[in-house]
């Protein structure tokens, strides 16, 4: 077991690296927006092991710095991370034999993890379950682990934070790139892009999120059948 775990951790590094580049510079950025709030590496180590949502504890910064009160963070962070609500039906197949490591999968799913696990190939020699916690545990690392540097850094050195809040923009951005690259359709995606600019321009940046994901969710389903087709139809 420990063996198979450890061999997992090896030939799966090399996929995660596109994450350690930006969960470091993500949670150093976290990390130091904290730090000139007021919280020091400690409050950053316990909110990205706990609540481990980035954008999420961006703006947990801000809501601290303005004295929101808890049931306002409670209801906002839940708001905002919705969204995760609707592609983590996309991992219930994924995730259905994985016995009590499901529990740590579904904490640890964010859209990073989820953009690796749907775009990257279970090795032949790996266990599916070892290969989704490996990916998963390594991503939660990554993210404390910049989130403490950030925190700790910013206690001893100045540091201009205007802008650095885009830095989780950024990454998402990349990996979209990598998830078009690595599909050869691209239908998924141009309806994301599609519906989300729709409801945009109905809804406005404040309402847009959850009318998008509703409708972008009905029409994926919609679509199942003919797209698993075409998936086997690929395949053989």
């Amino acid at each position: 077991m420990k063996t198979a775990f450890r061999q997992a951790f090896r030939q799966v590094f090399p996929q995660t690296i596109p994450v350690l580049a930006g969960y470091l510079s993500l949670g150093i950025a976290f990390g130091i927006l904290l730090q000139s709030a007021g919280y020091g590496p400690l409050w950053a180590l316990g909110m990205s092991f706990i609540i481990y949502a980035g954008s999420a504890q961006f703006l947990c910064v801000e809501l601290l710095a303005a004295g929101a009160s808890l049931s306002q963070v409670a209801l906002l962070t839940f708001l905002l991370n919705f969204r995760h609500f609707f592609y983590g039906l996309s991992m219930i197949t994924r995730y259905q034999n994985t016995g009590k490591r499901k529990w740590y999968l579904i904490f640890g799913l964010t859209d990073e993890t989820y953009a690796l696990l749907t775009a990257a190939k279970i090795p032949e020699n790996i266990d599916s379950k070892d290969f989704y916690t490996v990916i998963t545990l390594m991503n939660h690392c990554y993210w404390v682990l910049g989130s403490v540097i950030g925190a700790a850094a910013g206690t001893f050195l100045p540091f201009d934070t205007t802008g650095i809040d885009f830095s989780m923009t950024a990454l998402f951005a990349v990996l979209v790139v990598e998830q078009w690259k690595s599909h050869s359709r691209h239908l998924p995606a141009l309806l994301g892009f599609g519906i989300t600019i729709l409801s945009l321009m109905i809804f406005g940046a404040d309402n847009f999120l959850i009318p998008a994901l509703l409708v972008l969710s009905a029409t994926l389903l919609f679509l199942q059948p003919k797209t698993d087709k075409q998936e086997k139809e690929d395949t053989l």
